[in-house]
């Protein structure tokens, strides 16, 4: 014991090792940086509100102006999928300034949300899996989480980079701006737990709810977005990272041919039954019972989620099977069979939709249904490559035509169509309704100019029914979405120039 006891050192017994604190490798400049992303939330608190418009422009275009400083110009452009994705990106931003259709909106908010994350994640890692594989999502999305997360001690230590004491005028911003925000937190509970502190104060709580509350809850949600934000910046700027190895399980190829050799008769037989409709024209429908409308309406949406089917069965397939015997063979000749059937079933299809849109004319639904069956047409081409070249990825040639396919559709004046087709079927009397309140609320302000077109006079009760007050006119209808447009260009974050077009008509 005595032995032991002289080996201790002077101190006593060794102490458990703390946690290392991590060392971050901050310069005077990342204090701009860090400024300049406290900038950018504080504009994404503002912006991002509804209803969308310019306000979403700007700050797609103030995030590459954060992120080109952060990474490097080398870093941003260096890869060619950063530079496509970068100007995809700022294209789908700029189309929230052109058009006011909702449902562009939305999925052009949803696109960027998934684009933008995606391609930061990619900017520091070269070893990454490539875009056209699906397992990429996850290993991208893990990146970010650990650049957001992990990083939350490099916007402090930015702070007091190239200092040896802490700024005071930073200590005099934050405690001004905290005190604010709990003086308007407090100032109206105290107001009514006491009516005469309350009449001593109405003037300062209004004072302040009026010029600060607002804007120091949006400042307040910034500074607790920006170590986030700051964090995540740091990461792409100083993190590598490393991609595993992933083994793909692959089965017999007998399996697949059994399962496309099923889909294969089943849609023959389906085919040959469908076609007496195609071709037997409308007598051959009114044997049965059925109007040429009704079998034009009847299965078209199941036709094209079949379709869906097939390019998953057919990837499956190409995708696990071993490709090494004679199986494989019949496989890839029984997967070329199915693509064929699945054109004819598009074909089919598309006609129909046709009869449908000649007897009750276009909709949004109806042109961007034309618009799926394009994109699934291309899909089932690059699927046919695939059959062919089994080396070739699906995803390498269906991710580019997805993105292309959406900005071009981006770029069609859908509503104005729609409009121009409804107004002229009515005013020639080929349709006895007109739904001006579909047009006029649920497509954008590109529709006005069409429903101008109308006498302002006519009650809106002759041309969509008696449900309508007899009194309501196109005019003032027109008149009411016109005043909607003016108060969306009123606000810069909402403006478009769908919504500037449509307030400047009429004047």
């Amino acid at each position: 014991m005595d032995n032991m006891e002289k080996a201790l050192v002077p101190e006593g017994a060794a102490k458990p090792a703390r946690n290392v604190r991590k060392i971050y490798e901050v310069t005077p400049r990342s204090r701009l940086l860090q400024a300049a992303a406290l900038a950018f939330c504080l504009l994404l608190v503002n912006a991002l509100g509804w209803p969308w418009g310019a306000g979403n422009t700007v700050t797609v275009f103030a995030w590459y102006a954060l992120l080109l400083p952060a990474v490097g110009r080398e870093a941003l452009l260096r890869r060619r999928e950063s530079r496509v994705l970068l100007a995809y990106n700022l294209l789908l931003a700029v189309s929230f300034s052109l058009t006011s259709n909702p449902f562009f909106r939305l999925w052009n908010f949803l696109a960027l949300a998934l684009l933008i994350p995606l391609q930061a994640a990619s900017l520091p890692a070269w070893d990454l899996l490539p875009w056209w594989r699906p397992a990429m999502l996850k290993e991208r999305l893990e990146l970010l989480c650990r650049g957001a997360f992990c990083h939350l001690g490099a916007a402090p230590a930015a702070l007091s980079a190239g200092r040896e004491k802490k700024s005071v005028s930073l200590t005099v911003v934050l405690g001004s701006a905290a005190a604010l925000a709990l003086v308007s937190a407090l100032l109206p509970i105290l107001a009514s737990a006491d009516a005469l502190f309350a009449a001593a104060t109405r003037g300062l709580t209004e004072f302040i709810q009026l010029h600060f509350a607002r804007g120091l809850w949006k400042f307040f949600w910034a500074l607790v977005l920006t170590p986030f934000l700051f964090g995540l910046l740091y990461a792409l700027r100083h993190t590598p990272a490393r991609a595993g190895t992933h083994t793909l399980c692959t089965v017999d190829s007998a399996l697949f041919a059994i399962i496309l050799g099923a889909l294969d008769v089943l849609y023959l037989l389906f085919l040959a039954v469908q076609s007496a409709g195609l071709f037997g024209g409308p007598e051959y429908l009114a044997q049965r019972g059925l109007s040429y409308a009704e079998w034009a309406r009847s299965g078209f949406f199941q036709i094209v989620g079949v379709t869906i089917v097939n390019l998953a069965a057919l990837m499956a397939a190409l995708t696990f099977s071993q490709q090494e015997d004679r199986a494989w063979r019949v496989l890839r000749g029984l997967a070329a069979t199915l693509v064929g059937e699945s054109f004819i079933l598009l074909v089919s299809a598309a006609w129909r939709m046709t009869l449908y849109v000649s007897a009750y004319g276009l909709s949004f639904k109806r042109l961007m249904t034309y618009w799926g069956m394009v994109m699934m047409a291309l899909f089932l081409l690059a699927a046919l490559e695939k059959v062919w070249r089994p080396d070739r990825s699906f995803c390498r040639r269906a991710f580019p035509l997805a993105l292309a396919g959406w900005l071009v559709i981006n770029c069609i004046p859908v509503d104005y169509l729609i409009a121009k087709n409804q107004v002229d079927r009515y005013l020639s009397g080929e349709s006895p309704i007109l739904s001006v309140h579909y047009l006029a609320y649920s497509l954008s302000y590109d529709t006005l100019s069409q429903l101008a077109r109308l006498d302002p006079e006519l009650p809106l009760a002759v041309c969509e029914g008696d449900w309508w007050d007899s009194q309501k006119t196109a005019g003032s209808l027109l008149e009411s979405r016109r005043q909607q447009a003016r108060a969306d260009c009123a606000d810069w974050r909402s403006w478009n120039l769908s919504a500037c077009l449509a307030a400047g008509q009429g004047r």
